[in-house]
């Protein structure tokens, strides 16, 4: 059984529920297969730059951003990868996109196709939760939370 994710249950992570992220990080690229490739990269040198672990965050950004360019783009619309550190220990990863309309569906792996789909099962086994946000209006953003406290 599939279901459409409008909002996830609040958490004292969220950003508009809790004090300002202690470290922050947001780039807007290109909705294209090289703008989803910086994404990880630039990622993987944020992280490391605030001495964080960049495993999983690497394959959550590559998958999240893939989607964005995948299901989200919009032409001429950028997406946007936004890294934050909350505290006490959480790291944020959002995927902004320009299809506000077009929401990930939670299946499991019974239900997905043998080739392809598997990309939000990684993020749910790799982040501590995820879920899927409204906005910034016109879009939508996809976002996963790392718990650091344990990893670091």
């Amino acid at each position: 059984m599939t279901r459409h994710i409008t909002r996830t249950s609040s958490s004292a992570t969220e950003p508009t529920a809790g004090p300002a992220p202690a470290l922050r990080f947001s780039v807007p690229l290109s909705a294209t297969r090289r703008g989803a490739r910086l994404a990880r990269l630039l990622a993987v040198e944020q992280l490391r730059s605030w001495e964080l672990p960049f495993a999983p965050a690497r394959l959550i950004v590559a998958e999240l951003a893939a989607n964005a360019v995948l299901h989200g783009r919009v032409p001429g619309r950028n997406f946007r990868l936004t890294l934050a550190v909350l505290p006490p220990a959480t790291l944020r990863i959002e995927v902004a996109d320009a299809r506000s309309e077009r929401l990930p569906v939670r299946t499991s792996a019974v239900e997905i196709p043998a080739e392809s789909g598997y990309g939000l099962l990684l993020v749910g086994e790799l982040a501590d939760r995820w879920g899927v946000e409204d906005g910034p209006v016109p879009c939508k953003t996809v976002w996963a939370e790392i718990d650091l406290g344990a990893r670091r």
